[in-house]
């Protein structure tokens, strides 16, 4: 508002103020560094409406009721401050505070009548829907009833054929074609009838249709109760009510449920039979008990045991918990998993006539395998690497007569006794091959023991009676020794008397063969699965691991899944000792598998199984029980190197170590080279096989030999270009051999040169100390007189005091008179000083002797 000078006024009094509805006006802004700028003002007044809608009079103004209100409106307020005792601007706060809250209370009023008005028209869609859907039940009802009705009067009408057909007609039109005027009819039996049944048949329906409602109602009744503040946006939203949780729902059908089924008494508990191994997971245990794996672990609580769910224990705890839940247990082992592998015993029906199988076995050298060559009209000798055979043959011979017989040609040397012992228990009959030059010799006695352990019949080959220092009676005898007592004196043993290089005796040999065949009265089943023993196994580089096998029972044919010791395969090809492919392979009949995922060790049985999976679980658990066997080796072995070591440091035993890592062709003849080895050992030397395996020289073995600093011994193996290159760079030692007793012989060559020489003491003479000088930069020196033998310069000496050594040491000087001599004879007198020693008395006897060192070797 501002002052306006009225110019129309000439009056020289002083002009009235006005206030002008409209002002315009100048004011002068100043700013910084002398600037200024001129404003234009104008000012608007609202015009005041009065009670009767129309404004002021013309000429008047509205300011001075407003300004007279507003100062009213102040001094209210600053009376109220007062009268509260705070100030004007807490009371507008407090005012404002005032209208705001009552003004959410207005919204919140329209709010929840918004929401009632929702739920109302969702109860009332609700209901439409229910209502909709009891009249169309009703409907149908009333249409089957219709139905029904009119089937059961036309059934009446065709029962009643003497009726006048008008009234026929009638009664049908009455029945059809109800009059619309009429009375509603009563309601009949059969109608009312049909709708019950056909709401029966509706029952899922309906029965879900009133579960639904009945959740729906529980959950819009906890939702209300649950709701808590209303907002406009939750009540004008999609869901009006809070929704309950999927698990809350589902636990008020569950209810619903027991309810109208009476489900809410307590389930009878179901025994179950629970299979236990030796040990066990509680969280297996739960499931095989169909029991909550948090009951198990809190019962364990309750016992003391903190335990969780992947903890194992026993199968004593595990038939514990078992029976406090009310279940029956079945207790198995790991070793379950072989039972029923060889399959059911073989019906004697079924049972047909199989060749026999020979073992031929005798010492070195005295023609087994030129015997065997004979009846196959085979060389094989010349194959033989030494004229020894160094691994188990199988063959198999067909007799004019067309009988077959299977051959199994073991090794004579002395490291091969594994190789028999398997040939025994492997065979039907055993032929003992005795030289007629030779007699009875180590490995021959060792064939007879291995062949009575195994139980089998022998029959005795006297061979070499061409020679002309053959003595075949003297080997009859000899072999009474050993519990051996031919025919010919009185015995049941037979002896045949053969030559194999002159082809002498053979028919007789076979005849007794099968003489004793017809005896032993030998049956199998082919018409099974097949099973037998492994012969042998070896690592070929074309063709994988192969296995020799000799089938006892059933057909072995290709594709059959076979388990043999620790390893298993699928049969990939079937081959005779010919080369020849073979579809199948019946009983006593050796042949070479291929298809295992190893090399089987010599002697396993082997056995075919009906599913990879079976295979499986065998082969893994004789791969645990093998380890854990090595691992009981191992510590024993340990043990017995505690031992040692505690020998080592009271001086009792000095042990020196040669380790080999060894290479062969096949497994057998790995096995009887480490066993000659440890043979051959002895508490002072001894040779350790660090690793023995199958096939040839590879880079592994190489850096396994650098490592442990031993030497590779390869038996009719051979290293590869990179093996070869990687041992001359590491300076490994490479050793071919392919006669077994070479290989033996080097080793024990090598053995007895870490053996110490043998120490042998030789007594010289004695010297008696006459007197004692004390010689400046010398010491004291003992004046003597060699009372027997001779002195020698450097010699041992021991000195005597009563009889008792107190000193055993080294002479350090000799001398006669002042030179030094290098021996001096009994009876003279000469001059004597120990090495770093010299508590020496007059009277002191002096014994002088002298060590040799013998070089020893093992025996």
């Amino acid at each position: 508002m501002s002052e306006t000078n009225d110019t129309g006024n000439n009056s020289g009094g002083r002009k009235p103020l006005t206030v002008a509805r409209k002002s315009a006006g100048t004011v002068k802004q100043s700013f910084s560094h002398g600037r200024s700028k001129q404003v234009v003002v104008e000012t608007k007044k609202r015009r005041a409406v009065g009670p009767g809608g129309a404004g002021p009079a013309a000429g008047q103004t509205s300011e001075a009721p407003a300004r007279q209100q507003s100062d009213t409106l102040e001094a209210r307020l600053i009376a109220t401050a007062r009268k509260l005792g705070i100030t004007v601007d807490e009371l507008k706060a407090r005012q404002k505070v005032l209208l705001e809250r009552k003004a959410e209370e207005a919204n919140r009023a329209i709010g929840n009548k918004e929401v009632a008005a929702a739920q109302d028209r969702l109860r009332s869609e609700q209901e439409r829907k229910a209502q909709e859907a009891r009249e169309r039940d009703e409907a149908e009802a009333r249409r089957r009833a219709e139905e029904e009705a009119a089937r059961k009067a036309d059934a009446d009408a065709s029962a009643a054929a003497a009726a006048p057909a008008e009234a026929d007609r009638g009664s049908r039109s009455r029945t059809t074609k109800p009059d619309v005027n009429a009375a509603p009819a009563q309601p009949d039996p059969a109608a009312e009838e049909a709708t019950s049944r056909s709401k029966r048949g509706k029952t899922g329906k309906d029965d879900r249709e009133r579960s639904r409602e009945a959740v729906a109602r529980t959950t819009r009744d906890s939702g209300e109760r649950r709701r808590g503040k209303l907002t406009i946006s939750s009540a004008l939203g999609d869901d009006a009510d809070r929704q309950r949780s999927l698990a809350s729902v589902r636990r008020a059908r569950e209810r619903e449920r027991e309810r109208r089924f009476g489900g809410g008494e307590q389930r009878e508990k179901v025994s179950i039979e629970v299979t236990l191994p030796e040990t066990i997971t509680l969280q297996d245990l739960a499931g095989r008990m169909n029991e909550r794996v948090a009951d198990v672990v809190k019962f364990m609580i309750n016992q003391g045991e903190m335990l969780r769910g992947n903890d194992i224990v026993d199968a004593d705890t595990a038939e514990l918990i078992a029976e406090e839940f009310g279940h029956t247990v079945r207790r198995v082992a790991e070793s379950d998993v072989e039972i029923g592998l060889e399959g059911e015993a073989d019906d004697p029906a079924s049972m047909q006539s199989r060749p026999p199988i020979v073992t031929i076995m005798g010492h070195v050298d005295h023609g087994k395998t030129s015997l065997l060559d004979a009846l196959r009209s085979t060389d094989v000798v010349s194959g033989e690497a030494g004229g020894i055979t160094q691994h188990i043959g199988a063959y198999q011979v067909q007799l004019k007569s067309g009988q077959k017989i299977t051959f199994l040609d073991t090794p004579g040397h002395a490291a091969f006794t594994a190789m028999r012992a398997r040939g025994a228990n492997a065979t039907d009959i055993a032929i003992l091959v005795v030289a007629a030059d030779d007699s009875v010799m180590p490995q021959t006695i060792e064939s007879i023991n291995h062949a009575k352990a195994a139980g089998v019949p022998i029959i005795v080959a006297v061979n070499k009676i061409d020679l002309h220092d053959a003595e075949p009676d003297k080997v009859l005898t000899d072999l009474l020794q050993h519990d051996l007592q031919v025919e010919s004196m009185g015995g049941e043993t037979q002896a045949v008397k053969v030559s194999a290089k002159s082809r002498i005796g053979l028919d007789e040999l076979t005849d007794a063969i099968s003489l004793q065949a017809e005896i032993l009265e030998l049956k199998a089943n082919p018409d099974r699965v097949a099973d037998g023993v492994v012969i042998e196994s070896q690592l070929d580089k074309g063709r994988g691991p192969v296995a020799t096998v000799l089938v006892k029972r059933g057909t072995l044919k290709r594709g059959d899944i076979v388990v043999a010791g620790a390893q298993w395969g699928k049969v990939r090809a079937i081959t005779d000792e010919r080369g020849q492919q073979l579809q199948d392979a019946g009983p006593s009949l050796p042949v070479e598998l291929l298809g295992l995922d190893g090399a089987p060790d010599p002697g396993e049985a082997f056995v075919v199984v009906e599913t990879e999976a079976r295979a499986r679980e065998i082969t893994d658990y004789r791969l645990r029980t093998k380890r854990q066997v090595s691992g009981k080796a191992g510590a024993a072995a340990r043990a017995s190197l505690d031992q040692l070591l505690s020998r080592l440091k009271d001086g009792t035993v000095e042990t020196s170590e040669l380790p080999v890592v060894v290479k062969g062709d096949v497994q057998g003849s790995v096995e009887a080279i480490s066993m000659s080895l440890d043979k051959i050992s002895t508490e002072e030397v001894r040779a350790r096989v660090i690793h023995g395996a199958v096939g040839g020289i590879s880079e592994s073995d190489v850096l396994l030999a650098r490592s442990s600093n031993a030497p590779i011994f390869a038996f009719n193996v051979r290293a590869n270009k990179q093996a070869r290159d990687l041992a001359e760079k590491e300076g490994v030692e490479i050793r071919y051999y392919s006669v077994i007793y070479d290989l033996i012989d080097d080793v024990k060559s090598t053995l007895s040169g870490m053996l110490a020489p043998e120490k042998r003491e030789t007594f010289l003479g004695y010297a008696d100390i006459l007197e004692v000088f004390n010689i400046t930069k010398v010491g004291k020196v003992a004046g003597c007189r060699v009372s027997e033998g001779k002195v020698l310069r450097g010699c041992g000496v021991r000195l005597l005091r009563d009889d008792v050594v107190i000193h055993e040491g080294k002479l350090k000087t000799l001398k006669r008179f002042k030179d030094e001599v290098n021996e001096v004879s009994g009876g003279m007198e000469c001059g004597m000083a120990f090495e770093r020693y010299e508590d020496i008395r007059v009277g002191d006897k002096i014994e002088c002797f002298q060590v040799e060192e013998i070089a020893r070797t093992l025996a």
